[in-house]
């Protein structure tokens, strides 16, 4: 009961950052684009530029965007957002601020067998943001010396979701246009989404570049996970219910803190533990 009561508090968080982000449902109708003062600002969780609600950018996509523009210069903006989010919560924003960490979470209450996904796997995400969204929106360049968004163009299932498919349905001149590209990224889609019902959070695991860049920040941000151990009995509850297949007790290094790269702060092994072994912390106090 006590971990159904702290879920659904999340799942309402986690809708009001979806909303928040996205207040202009009216928008979809015309698939028309808010190009206001807001979208000088980001996101602290993947959330399409393109998506017809969208009041902010997307961080990811800003990131490349500087990084691609002809007269290159390092996004100290954007930089200095993701890491004042990583270094204050670490990688809760992936379990309470980002609206496709909450599409796969109820994508995976669907009924079915679930899978654990092969640890090796988690590393693919750390490929995917050196490659597509660093090195090649700098390296791959046009005639004018700019870069193409390259996880924006390839990959990224939100973008597709939020940005590419309500423009069509709103727009039917474009769709005269889909090419390979398109197929490509709509197969990422189908993969990403199907995936979730099995796996519980697919898309993070394997291939979140923004998930990657906050895990690095993991073991210093400000936000932590404590493991008592004098009052855990290693009954293995918490490790059940961990959304990302993690063991709270084996992450938990001897000072107590549980500060892995893929511990996402949902707190859902805190909420589930019988013994209230488990803790949200600070550096300097226990909460």
């Amino acid at each position: 009961m006590r971990l159904m009561k702290f879920s659904l508090a999340r799942k309402m968080l986690q809708l009001a950052a979806f909303l928040a982000c996205n207040p202009f449902i009216a928008n979809f109708k015309g698939g028309r684009l808010y190009t206001g003062k807001w979208k000088s600002f980001c996101s602290p969780g993947l959330n399409c530029y393109s998506c017809p609600a969208a009041a902010l950018s997307c961080p990811i996509g800003a990131m490349q965007a500087v990084g691609g523009s002809s007269r290159f210069s390092f996004s100290f903006y954007v930089t200095g957002l993701l890491l004042a989010i990583g270094l204050v919560i670490g990688r809760a924003a992936c379990a309470f601020l980002c609206p496709f960490g909450l599409l796969q979470e109820l994508l995976h209450k669907m009924p079915g067998r679930k899978f654990r996904l092969p640890r090796p796997f988690r590393y693919v995400k750390y490929a995917v943001l050196l490659v597509f969204v660093l090195v090649l929106p700098v390296a791959d360049t046009n005639f004018a010396g700019s870069g193409d968004p390259a996880f924006c163009k390839y990959i990224c299932p939100a973008g597709t979701l939020e940005g590419g498919l309500p423009l069509l349905l709103s727009h039917p001149e474009l769709r005269s246009v889909l090419g390979l590209l398109f197929s490509i990224k709509a197969a990422v889609l189908v993969l990403v989404l199907a995936a979730s019902v099995f796996i519980s959070r697919f898309f993070c695991k394997v291939l979140c570049p923004l998930g990657a860049v906050y895990g690095l920040l993991n073991k210093v941000s400000l936000t932590r996970i404590s493991l008592d151990k004098d009052a855990c009995t290693r009954c293995g509850v918490c490790a059940k219910k961990c959304p990302m297949d993690l063991d709270p007790v084996r992450e938990a290094e001897p000072s107590g803190f549980i500060a892995g790269t893929e511990c996402i702060r949902c707190m859902d092994c805190a909420a589930s533990c019988p013994h209230k072994a488990i803790r949200l912390s600070l550096p300097s106090a226990r909460l």
